[in-house]
């Protein structure tokens, strides 16, 4: 069954809020404006970004197999953040039709110039996908625990 990217519903907050077990899960996927424990229930109200959208992607009508969002960052360029795939989807692709399949929505819809995201430096997976969907970094802090990487909108 192909998968589609859709809004999510109530229930489909349950099952992210299960794939984010413990404090550090939690703040390496929203950051930390988000305080871990969370209610299920509150998550569509605080994953709101102006100017973006919070999706999820699963088989039809069924439960999701992954969540991301965007958001406007500035002019001409379009954020993803917030992507995560369910633990039992992982090793299959889902994160890379995930990425792909929101990146045409956000171009889309936005009409931006350019894509960004940030990434774990230590989730060496996540980093070695987004440079296959060619992203590549645009700030260098051998410091940070964060990278920022960008892309053409249509390379």
């Amino acid at each position: 069954m192909p998968l589609t990217l859709r809004t999510p519903q109530l229930e489909d907050f349950e099952a992210l809020a299960a794939w984010i077990p413990d404090a550090e899960s939690c703040r390496r996927w929203a950051g930390p404006r988000l305080a871990y424990p969370f209610l299920a229930a509150d998550l569509p109200t605080r994953l709101v970004q102006p100017d973006g959208e919070l999706l999820c992607l699963a088989e039809g009508n069924g439960s999701p197999v992954a969540f991301g969002q965007y958001w406007v960052i500035e002019e001409g360029a379009v954020h993803l953040g917030r992507i995560i795939v369910a633990p039992e989807a992982r090793g299959r692709g889902i994160g890379r039709e995930l990425c792909r399949q929101l990146m045409n929505r956000a171009i889309t819809t936005t009409g931006a110039s350019s894509v960004t995201l940030r990434v774990v430096r230590q989730n060496t997976v996540a980093a070695a996908l987004y440079e296959s969907l060619g992203f590549v970094p645009a700030t260098e802090d051998p410091g940070s625990e964060v990278i920022l990487m960008r892309r053409p909108a249509r390379p």
